[in-house]
């Protein structure tokens, strides 16, 4: 074996040993940074970004009317379906518009913004009683939560904010924010939601689990913040690819 391949190998270890321990040593403690705010668009936070039409990619969120959570306060760009059973010709899909307003036939503009689906199907069925119509049944669904916006960082390929359009899940979130790295942690993926008291809850889950259909596919909601972190072990394997390949001409020859 000649000097300067004995050389080679020599760095080669050293170099290897040295990635070796500063894989070992303990990560640095970012929990309460990390749950204390959602990202604010600053420099490498993310920002909005036009959503894909529901359909034009493999897990994008699912189209058509969904019930609204108990709730949820309906908001501007919101697209609502209003139904009033047994009379089909005021059945309409309508957007709230910039002052949260909507416009129905016989009853004209009526405020739908800050009210749950509950509120103002409520309204519009006793503006319908008072003029037009006995006892009317009224529903409304929510076709897009335009208003509404999840946050997807960490070891994704476009970290992202991304406006929810209709009921969405986490595989279809990540989908959106074009999947997984080769170095994502994919045994717990923490999804952090703002209660209703102001605390942050911090939700994990196990996406190669879901993925692989061994556990259900959990719901996001509006303003939730997914975090996919970095698996040390795969980010120090990478690393030690990416090292020895320019070596590699060297020690084979």
């Amino acid at each position: 074996m000649s000097v300067t391949k004995i050389f080679s190998w020599i760095l080669l270890w050293a170099a290897l040993l040295g990635l070796v321990a500063c894989a070992s040593a303990p990560p640095t403690d970012t929990s309460s940074s990390a749950t204390a705010s959602a990202p604010t668009g600053a420099a490498g936070s993310p920002t909005l970004s036009p959503a894909a039409a529901p359909g034009s990619t493999p897990g994008a969120p699912a189209s058509g009317p969904v019930a609204a959570p108990h709730d949820y306060r309906i908001g501007s760009g919101d697209l609502l379906k209003v139904e009033v059973f047994g009379v089909p010709d005021l059945n309409r899909s309508v957007r709230v518009n910039a002052s949260g307003q909507i416009s129905l036939p016989l009853i004209g503009l009526i405020q739908a913004g800050g009210l749950t689906a509950e509120q103002l199907a409520a309204d519009i069925a006793a503006r319908l009683a008072q003029n037009y119509l006995q006892n009317p049944q009224v529903t409304i669904f929510i076709e897009e939560f335009t208003s509404q916006r999840v946050t997807v960082t960490g070891a994704v390929k476009t970290p992202n904010v991304f406006p929810l359009k209709g009921k969405t899940t986490l595989l279809q979130v990540v989908s959106q924010a074009g999947g997984p790295t080769s170095v994502a942690s994919l045994g717990s993926v923490k999804v952090l939601r703002q209660e209703p008291g102001g605390a942050r809850k911090v939700l994990e889950y196990d996406l190669a689990a879901i993925r692989a259909g061994e556990a259900p596919d959990p719901e996001i909601r509006g303003e939730d913040v997914v975090q996919i972190e970095t698996s040390t072990v795969k980010d120090t394997a990478k690393q030690l690819t990416e090292f020895i390949l320019p070596f590699w001409p060297l020690l084979v020859y």
